[in-house]
């Protein structure tokens, strides 16, 4: 039986995320863990952040991401917050750089305990996302669900934000439309080998945009920072806004997106503490902490 290890669910203006410390282990959470985690009520997450002792020189700590499904992601903006919170509050640092399997992220704790979390440069090129076929301007591609002369969705931009996304834009309120239905389809489309997450953003002004997200291996979500940040650059992209927009998720709250001049997505926003416990990572088995308990 493994040793179990300290975690703390936290949230990420509602994505559920669940903070779970690995460092000083060999081992990984498993996908089975991470399943039966899920399925408890109390400890649904959108995402886990498993924090591992860094790989690499000059960074703080590995992170590895797992979907509610057990699979693996390649970016989470707002579970990225919720780890820069959790280890700020233990070492009283501010700045810190970790390791993913999609590179390097910089995040910044600022006073007012907001969060900045730099995601990089956003990948266009129809092999980087990657799509299963080539499009040669993925500001807008064919693809859609609905009557082929009347679709309900079609011609998304696409773009990578360490992780496959793509954005349908709608005038309509985001909620008119059946995500639950069509997110699955869309996200296991073959036009996308790595699936994809799978987005309807309405844009309210210049500055400002509405989204809702079927994430990739966690279904519906309440909020998801790297599709904030995919809809954010693809509506520059498309001259629908400017190069920072404020973009308001499910759950209501709001991230601060800016596509820097440097290329880079930086985006910026609370993060929330829950809980915290204890838990198995080979089988899910967790205990919640005793509040108070010194």
């Amino acid at each position: 039986m493994s040793v179990r290890v300290p975690f703390a669910r936290m949230n990420g203006i509602g994505n559920e995320i669940i903070v779970a410390d690995m460092r000083g282990r060999a081992d990984r959470i498993s996908a089975a863990a991470a399943i039966a985690i899920n399925v408890d009520p109390a400890t649904r997450f959108d995402q886990i952040m498993a924090i591992h002792d860094p790989r690499t020189p000059g960074t703080d700590a590995y992170v590895e991401i797992l979907n509610s499904d057990g699979s693996h992601a390649q970016a989470c903006g707002n579970g990225t917050r919720c780890v820069v919170q959790a280890l700020s509050a233990e070492t009283g640092r501010k700045t810190f750089t970790f390791e993913t399997v999609a590179g390097l992220l910089n995040a910044r704790e600022h006073e007012d305990g907001l969060i900045s979390v730099d995601l990089g440069k956003p990948r266009f090129g129809w092999q980087d996302i990657p799509l299963a076929e080539e499009f040669r301007d993925t500001r807008m591609i064919e693809l859609q669900i609905g009557p082929i002369d009347a679709p309900v969705l079609h011609s998304p931009s696409v773009a990578s934000m360490g992780n496959p996304h793509a954005i349908f834009w709608v005038d309509r309120d985001v909620w008119s439309y059946e995500l639950d239905r069509f997110g699955p389809l869309l996200e296991n489309h073959p036009l996308f080998p790595e699936r994809a997450n799978i987005t309807i953003a309405q844009v309210t002004a210049r500055d400002a945009m509405t989204i809702r997200t079927w994430e990739r291996g966690a279904g519906l979500t309440l909020a998801c920072g790297s599709a904030a940040c995919a809809a954010a650059v693809s509506a520059a992209r498309t001259n629908r806004t400017g190069r920072s927009v404020t973009v308001t998720a499910p759950s209501g709250g709001k991230l601060a997106i800016e596509w820097r001049d440097d290329d880079h997505v930086i985006m910026t926003g609370p993060a929330e503490w829950e809980f915290s416990g204890t838990l198995d990572p080979a089988t899910g088995a967790w205990q919640r902490d005793v509040e108070g308990a010194a």
